[in-house]
């Protein structure tokens, strides 16, 4: 069996992506901080590391010996301090990046998760992957970075880097918009604070977007490229609010709180997704957002 090596396999993602490659046929090894109690699902073995320390890190891969990779840990939010995050998405992707061109044979694919972030709040409208980045937040900005580094690999590694924009799904964190949104819904509130109701931005289902990580791996076209992983719609919160109002049958009271509103958000911020179209063609419809706050609401 040809084996996958995921980094965040304990994650939002990761937790989606693993069955799926094992369903697959693969042998799914995970990267994770910490054991994680309830275990998860498709993967044959975890291996504790931490990215930051580079021999640990390497003995791990080589030990793992993976065929392909699929690179999903990072830090989203900067619980601890900026610095944190940078460790971990730049030098800690760096640290991967080098152990697994040590290994005596380069894995077949290595999938790069960075972000849509890069793009900033700069440029309203459809996205494609020629805009110009202008990273807005210190995550963005590592995330950006960390694909420069990258790509001092690319003669080394077969790389392909992706931008997802927002997704969801059961299992994402409450700190998240809609989890947030559906939590109130779950629990009975009758009120709920937010920022913008006026601002459109594109939203996948986490599933659709763990089957596209499963699909770039064997895609030899993908190698090299930079791919928007987006559904190609955006919804204004508005629009979120009244599908979930319409799902749940229960009416939530907005309240806008100015310490949530951007002075400076753009109105509509919506991915192209034409070139991953075209290098995974024919690879099933999309989950619409309806959809995806059903499954929400009513697991």
């Amino acid at each position: 069996m040809d084996k996958v090596l995921v980094s965040g396999v304990d994650g939002f993602t990761g937790r989606y992506l693993a069955p799926l490659l094992a369903t697959a046929g693969f042998e799914v090894h995970g990267l994770a901080q910490r054991m994680p109690a309830d275990g998860i699902e498709g993967v044959s073995s975890i291996h504790l590391a931490d990215l930051t320390q580079p021999a640990e890190l390497a003995e791990i891969v080589a030990t793992a010996a993976p065929d392909f990779v699929v690179h999903l840990a990072g830090i989203s939010f900067a619980v601890s301090s900026p610095e944190l995050m940078y460790r971990v998405n730049l030098v800690g992707t760096r640290n991967l990046l080098e152990a697994l061109a040590s290994l005596p044979r380069a894995p077949q694919a290595v999938v790069l998760a960075s972000s849509a972030y890069v793009y900033g709040n700069a440029t309203e409208g459809l996205i494609d992957e020629l805009v110009s980045p202008a990273p807005a937040n210190d995550y963005a900005v590592s995330k950006l970075a960390m694909e420069y580094v990258a790509k001092t690999y690319a003669t080394r590694l077969p790389l392909t880097i992706c931008r997802p924009f927002n997704y969801t799904g059961i299992g994402q964190a409450e700190t998240f918009l809609l989890p947030k949104i559906v939590a109130h819904v779950r629990k009975g509130a009758a009120e709920i604070e937010l920022g913008n109701l006026d601002v459109a931005r594109d939203v996948s289902d986490v599933r659709e977007v763990a089957a596209i990580y499963a699909k770039l791996i064997r895609a030899p076209l993908a190698v090299g490229a930079t791919l928007n992983i987006c559904s190609g719609k955006a919804y204004t919160l508005r629009e979120v609010l009244a599908l979930v109002e319409e799902i749940s049958g229960k009416k939530l009271t907005v309240h806008v709180n100015p310490a949530f509103v951007r002075t400076n958000d753009v109105r509509v911020l919506l991915g192209d997704r034409s070139r991953l179209d075209a290098l995974l063609p024919g690879s099933g419809g999309r989950i619409p957002l309806r959809e995806t706050l059903r499954w929400m609401i009513e697991s």
